[in-house]
């Protein structure tokens, strides 16, 4: 598989994998002790190169402590997967908005989840990708207005996926097979290929 980065030693694979599960062992790993501010901030960071940030309210209410859980649980499993799987940088604000109908990411590293339904792993993972540059980005226009990702490393990793004649579709801000749009495209093997194939999109250009 083409992947145009250093390999991970095993011995590194290793302490990300019980990093990783030392984080998804339950909700509120490592939280940070709230501020006295109106919105304090909770550190949490995986075991390579994507960290994120969750705002949380000085005193929150039952729905945001019940909503903060979810989200936490949520985003502990798809950073610890992107930093598995891939070699790609970000720092991420999460925010708990409940006017936002399902969840947004964006280019500036922020992402709002709303609808309690959409926080899950699927979802982080989906609005990472937009963080990175997925429907964000002026390479995205670049490389993705016309319909098919024109980039040869993503290309190449989806036909070694899928067969000689398979293309990365995009269209409104999205991408697929393995965009991760909906709950029925979720498994571990997708999950994994979508991690690759957003980091094969930037070094495409993404």
């Amino acid at each position: 598989m083409p992947t145009g980065r250093t390999p991970i030693p095993w011995r590194n694979k290793a302490v990300v994998a019980t990093l990783a599960a030392t984080l998804l062992a339950g909700p509120g790993i490592a939280q940070a002790t709230p501020q006295t501010a109106s919105a304090s901030q909770e550190q949490v960071s995986a075991a390579a190169t994507i960290t994120w940030t969750l705002e949380r309210a000085s005193n929150p209410t039952q729905d945001q402590l019940t909503a903060y859980d979810l989200i936490t649980k949520a985003m502990n499993a798809a950073v610890a997967r992107y930093n598995n799987v891939s070699d790609l940088g970000k720092a991420i604000t999460v925010r708990y908005d409940p006017g936002v109908p399902t969840a947004d990411g964006n280019i500036n590293g922020t992402i709002r989840f709303g609808n309690r339904g959409y926080m899950t792993e699927r979802t982080a993972l989906h609005e990472i990708a937009h963080t990175i540059g997925v429907g964000t980005s002026s390479g995205w226009s670049r490389l993705g207005g016309s319909g098919t990702w024109t980039g040869a490393q993503a290309t190449a990793l989806v036909r070694q996926f899928d067969g000689s004649s398979a293309k990365v579709s995009t269209g409104g801000g999205h991408f697929w097979p393995y965009g991760l749009n909906y709950d029925n495209e979720f498994s571990n093997t997708a999950a994994d290929r979508h991690v690759q194939i957003v980091a094969a999109m930037v070094r495409d250009g993404l």
